[in-house]
């Protein structure tokens, strides 16, 4: 499995008017929802609200990986998103977020969930990867900037 298998080019974006968090998690929401018959905007949503009342996902470094396990879903489901600014995700360094990777998962899934995670985090914490990914100018550079950095190996 690479980034390529759970994250389509059309969920990968620069998103615009996002000044809040709970802005970001709704708009990544509708990204990962879209093309989805099986999930609506709405529990996406609330997936992802619910593990972030768990404690924040934003791991560092301008960087958040928001998750959620659902019933109804076979395979993960990937979408990135990059902010115009940060916007405070109560993340672990106290740093403003800014790149978001949401992540859906079955509700079933355990060990391959948290491999996945842990190897999305050591990709977003590489500097050239962050340079990179804040650097591109659309969304198609965006994509092919987070497929350049891909090392996911499960």
């Amino acid at each position: 499995m690479n980034i390529a298998d759970i994250v389509a080019p059309d969920r990968v974006q620069l998103a615009a008017d996002v000044q809040s968090k709970k802005r970001a998690l709704e708009q990544l929401a509708d990204i990962l929802a879209e093309g989805t018959p099986y999930l609506t905007a709405a529990d996406v949503f609330n997936g992802l609200i619910g593990r972030e009342k768990l404690g924040s996902t934003g791991v560092g470094d301008g960087v958040a990986i928001p998750h959620a396990r659902l019933k109804g879903i076979d395979d993960c489901i990937g979408a990135f998103i990059r902010l115009p600014q940060g916007v405070d995700f109560e993340a672990t360094d106290d740093q403003p977020v800014d790149l978001i990777f949401g992540l859906l998962v079955p509700e079933d899934a355990t060990d391959e969930h948290l491999k996945l995670l842990r190897q999305l985090a050591e990709i977003f914490s590489e500097a050239d990867t962050l340079s990179d990914l804040r650097e591109a100018g659309d969304d198609r550079s965006l994509y092919r900037a987070l497929l350049d950095h891909d090392t996911i190996v499960i």
